[in-house]
């Protein structure tokens, strides 16, 4: 009989037992727990004005970059979330933080009020709105819900160790809860295309 268990558990990494499953089901999850669950993460950048040196594409990449807290429960794929940045720098050089990227979301915002995005000097000024989706790593790393998700034996037959660290989007424990939920997904799609393949 499969079971998992918690080993090592805090807000950046979880590490569970896996007993009772074989390795290729212990590799998909570790997989889907790296770049298969949706998180949010900027996609799209409308630039209203920007008098920096760093050009529009530059800011757009960094912002993409920014982890963004995810609640799963109530969105969806076609969810968007705007976010909104104006700032000037007045007198002295300025660095621009993501605490000055307010969301229109009450969950949906940076990790963390600390992650640089661009250095202004006196008299320039960005003013942008950004939108955020819900994605893949497989599309894209900016979406991976995980920076790393490793997979190791242990001296029994088919027992495993999964380690997890999130890349903060996430909880590690809603990472493995919401992989194993869809790893299940995706084997009940697979079995309806085979019974489907057969009529």
């Amino acid at each position: 009989m499969s079971s998992i268990q918690v080993l090592t558990s805090d807000d950046k990494k979880i590490s569970v037992r896996i007993k009772g499953v074989s390795l290729h089901y212990a590799n998909a999850l570790r997989r889907i727990c790296l770049n298969g669950i949706p998180v949010f993460a900027i996609d799209t950048v409308d630039i209203i004005e920007n008098s920096s040196v760093l050009a529009d594409e530059g800011i757009a990449h960094t912002l993409g970059l920014i982890p963004l807290k995810t609640e799963l429960k109530g969105s969806d794929e076609s969810s968007r979330v705007m976010l909104v940045l104006d700032s000037e720098a007045t007198e002295n050089t300025k660095v621009i933080t993501s605490a000055e990227l307010e969301s229109k979301d009450q969950v949906v915002k940076p990790i963390s009020n600390q992650i640089p995005i661009i250095h202004l000097a006196p008299g320039q000024r960005i003013k942008l709105e950004a939108y955020a989706r819900l994605g893949r790593g497989t599309e894209h790393s900016k979406w991976n819900s995980a920076n790393v998700s490793i997979l190791t034996n242990t001296d029994k037959a088919d027992e495993y160790v999964l380690t997890v660290e999130t890349a903060g989007s996430l909880e590690p424990r809603q990472i493995i809860i919401a992989g194993i939920e869809e790893l299940s997904k995706r084997l009940e799609e697979f079995k309806e295309s085979l019974v489907n393949l057969k009529e």
